[in-house]
């Protein structure tokens, strides 16, 4: 008997590892698509969007960010009205993933505050530097009053541009405590800040960690979690626009991180 019923369990594979080829098989399948999605993005972004004007550039962002998050099955919820579109607006959110600045384009194009070491990443780098991303070295003081330019005329343009104050990612739990220096041009303009505040979910509702990009945490791992997921699901909160005018920055960044905090803590 204990022979029979050891061929038995021989012939058929376990379910934990059928379970494991199925998710393995489900990454390397999305990744595929997902790689064939960026290179149409980098083609776009190359050749298309020189020729076309900026409401059409930003248009194609937003199909192309949707399409993104359809193709890695996520599910965009948004909760409260976002009135980023009104223009002379900031928008300041948590940073959990790479896959928030996806989202946020998928939910009204903007142009990003990023981290350097963004632009020198293979694929992603050269996708975001033709979307219009500015890009930050943080390691130098001095960097910070060069984009804070750069962010004052793209706002005088009627762009939307959007950072991350906590500076880094986080695992999208809590929120650390925000910075306020890239806030400064939208004080200078008296427009508005527009806090975010982004949780992801499995479809059970239960946070989940898969896009987390924190620590020493390579991009490719937090890339093929996301890729082996059966669905995830982005909540979006936005919370009441804060108006900038006669403001400290210092000031205004602590009330935006207090916003987001009600929502994630």
């Amino acid at each position: 008997m204990a022979g029979a019923h050891g061929s038995r369990a021989g012939a058929r594979p376990r379910a934990p590892a059928i379970h494991h080829a199925r998710r393995r098989a489900r990454a390397f399948a999305r990744a595929l698509r997902t790689l064939g999605h960026v290179l149409v993005g980098i083609g776009t972004t190359t050749f298309i969007f020189p020729l076309v004007p900026p409401a059409r550039r930003r248009a194609l962002t937003q199909r192309w960010s949707r399409r993104l998050l359809a193709v890695l099955h996520v599910e965009c919820r948004i909760r409260g009205e976002a009135a980023a579109h009104a223009g002379n607006v900031l928008v300041v959110a948590n940073h959990v993933s790479w896959l928030d600045i996806f989202v946020l384009n998928a939910i009204f194009p903007v142009r990003f505050v990023a981290k350097a070491e963004l632009a020198r990443w293979p694929v992603a780098g050269r996708l975001v530097r033709g979307a219009g991303t500015l890009f930050i070295e943080r390691a130098r003081r001095r960097d910070t009053h060069r984009v804070n330019r750069v962010v004052a005329d793209a706002l005088a343009q009627g762009d939307v541009v959007a950072v991350f104050p906590e500076g880094t990612t986080s695992e999208g739990a809590s929120v650390l405590p925000f910075k306020s220096s890239l806030l400064q041009p939208i004080v200078d303009a008296r427009g508005h800040v527009q806090p975010l505040a982004l949780r992801y979910r499995a479809p059970d509702g239960s946070r989940s960690s898969a896009p987390s990009y924190v620590g020493d945490d390579p991009f490719i791992a937090s890339f093929f979690r996301v890729c082996a997921m059966p669905a995830l699901v982005v909540d979006v909160t936005a919370l009441a626009r804060l108006s900038a005018a006669d403001r400290h920055r210092r000031h205004l960044a602590r009330d935006a991180e207090a916003a987001i905090r009600t929502v994630l803590d």
